[in-house]
């Protein structure tokens, strides 16, 4: 972390962060806004209180429908293996199994694929099934954590094994030997082409990835980690040394932006914040976190996203979402507010974990 940005007191951060998120509710805008992505968001939920089992209410009110299906708000009220594995995540932090059950057995009875222990990625209301078989490698590592979570936790052993399952799944067909590294790709299709593969960087779940280590030792996942690290810290680009939200791999130490994305630290990338917190991972969180810590020493609110090439950012700041990722990784103020999107709401969620 750059000595400058130490030196700045808590309260400046606090009111810094606090000033972002006035802007943020004021303007309703959010990351859902971005083009190909969710639509603009409706207005925010009541503010419960306390924060924990109030907005876990909220979340489970508003995102959760009765069957254990996850509806994301903000995308056609589509279901997806993100959501049920940020659904699963959620019911066991809140120590709920009842809802964990319903939760995992919607999810195996309609994303689980028959020719793998992976999930397709999408289902729609409309077609009542599932219509896109391709995984997210994301939602299948989430999936596979919460479940291994659950099964110790409620000594339940069919999780514990279908969790195995997943995780060897993962291992088998969503990691690649490439440029003398082991890399972790999105999906199993869509990915890897001849000219370089493309990565997410969100999709490092470190803490996940560190429970895999455990249950399977590092002699099988302590490669793909150390590669995924070494990878996330050749992926600083611009004069902040920020994360984009998707990269190509060409070789051992080349990574630039992905060429056909737009270069941002945004939407998926403000994830890489949540996932280095919550695993510990700070050395890789640092820049993100000083140019956080920058617009709040400039009582400026943060901006939703920034071109790492152009250096342009986004005229209107982060959502709730967004800015309990920043409180978390800041140790400052979070939202008082959940918002009414799914994918802002569950990163609020998160970000408490």
């Amino acid at each position: 972390m750059v000595d400058d940005y130490r030196r700045i007191d808590r309260r400046t951060f606090a009111i810094g962060l606090m000033a972002a998120l006035a802007a943020c509710n004021k303007s309703q805008k959010s990351e859902a806004a971005m083009p190909g992505m969710h639509t603009a968001p409706r207005p925010t939920l009541p503010p419960p209180s306390p924060v924990g089992t109030s907005f876990w209410n909220a979340w489970r009110t508003h995102f959760l429908a009765p069957e254990g299906r996850v509806v994301d708000t903000g995308n056609g009220d589509i279901s997806h293996s993100e959501g049920q594995s940020y659904g699963l995540l959620l019911a066991y932090q809140a120590g709920e199994r009842d809802t964990f059950t319903r939760i995992a057995e919607w999810t195996e009875a309609n994303l689980a694929r028959s020719d793998m222990a992976l999930y397709g990625w999408r289902w729609e209301p409309a077609a009542r099934a599932m219509t896109d078989t391709n995984n997210a490698t994301d939602g299948d590592i989430v999936i596979a954590w919460a479940l291994a979570l659950a099964g110790e936790r409620w000594n339940e052993p069919r999780w514990t094994e279908r969790a195995r399952e997943v995780r060897a799944a993962i291992r088998k067909h969503c990691v690649i030997s490439r440029y003398n590294r082991q890399l972790l790709i999105p999906g199993l299709q869509g990915f890897i082409e001849d000219a370089g593969v493309t990565l997410n960087p969100s999709y490092f779940v470190w803490p996940a990835l560190d429970q895999f280590a455990k249950a399977d030792g590092m002699a099988t996942w302590g490669r793909v980690i150390r590669d995924s690290e070494d990878l996330l810290r050749l992926s600083r680009f611009g004069r902040h040394d920020l994360p984009c939200d998707w990269i190509r791999v060409t070789g051992t130490r080349s990574v630039a932006p992905a060429p056909d994305k737009p270069p941002r630290f945004g939407y998926d990338a403000i994830r890489v914040a949540l996932w280095g917190a919550q695993g510990n991972r700070t050395d890789l969180t640092a820049p993100i976190a000083s140019y956080w810590r920058s617009c709040l020493a400039q009582h400026r609110p943060i901006p939703a996203w920034i071109d790492v090439v152009s250096g342009q950012e986004a005229e209107y700041a982060l959502s709730n979402g967004g800015a309990a990722i920043a409180g978390r990784l800041l140790g400052t103020a979070y939202p008082t507010q959940l918002s009414n999107d799914y994918f802002a709401a569950s990163q609020q969620m998160l970000a408490q974990v």
